[in-house]
């Protein structure tokens, strides 16, 4: 009897490389068409939102996603950001 196979890890993968598709793309917007003063508030807003991700509303999602925002105005924030998603794209943790 053969084991059943799950394709749980590849929607898993499929779902994780949207995600950073997805995030990249809205990082990208965000820094050509945002001021960096807004870029900075918007930042904060959602990280301080994803603080209170236990909420309806809000969700967990909004640090990251914040913290990647505030990335694009901050030299060493921003290398580390890139390195990170270099290496979720290369599928490493």
């Amino acid at each position: 009897m053969k084991p059943l196979q799950s394709t749980g890890g590849r929607q898993n993968s499929h779902a994780r490389r949207r995600l950073i598709v997805l995030s990249y793309r809205f990082l990208r917007r965000g820094q050509r068409f945002l001021p960096p003063v807004l870029r900075g508030v918007l930042g904060i807003v959602l990280f301080i939102g994803g603080v209170f991700g236990f909420l309806p509303v809000l969700g967990f999602w909004m640090m990251p996603l914040g913290l990647a925002l505030l990335a694009t105005d901050v030299p060493p924030m921003r290398r580390w950001f890139i390195r990170r998603l270099n290496a979720h794209r290369r599928g490493s943790p």
